[in-house]
């Protein structure tokens, strides 16, 4: 029991290290399981013309989609023998009406949970790679 406390300290300040800033938390109370990625890719839909573009890139870096500005603070994926899951950590602004969309965690395998609501535009983790 001792051991595995420790380890999992030294494991989420391992992580802490590589991740997103300190207010940006994991969306998994078991963070050790998570593992930091530097490239990131996103799916985006515009719903009026049914167009779906793959938006790939590196963590830190912003995009663009249609009137959307779509920052990307930190990409994690679970570790090769946790069960599949990759989370975004992500700030969405709409240029339209200089407003945030969006902001924090958007799980891959449940985007349903958090989510870009836009009556145009569907964003949604495509994967983090690295």
């Amino acid at each position: 029991m001792r051991h595995s406390a420790l380890l999992a300290c030294v494991s989420i300040m391992a992580l802490a290290m590589a991740a997103p800033p300190v207010w940006a938390q994991a969306p998994d109370p078991q963070a050790e399981t998570w593992v930091a990625k530097p490239a990131f890719e996103l799916a985006a839909l515009d719903k009026v013309t049914a167009r779906v573009s793959a938006l790939t890139g590196r963590v830190g870096q912003t995009l663009s989609f249609g009137t959307l500005t779509i920052a990307v603070r930190g990409c994690i994926a679970r570790g090769p023998d946790q069960p599949s899951n990759e989370a975004a950590f992500l700030d969405i602004t709409d240029r339209r009406d200089a407003t945030l969309a969006f902001h924090g965690w958007m799980l891959k395998s449940n985007p349903g949970l958090s989510m870009l609501e836009h009556p145009i535009y569907d964003i949604r983790v495509a994967g983090c790679r690295g």
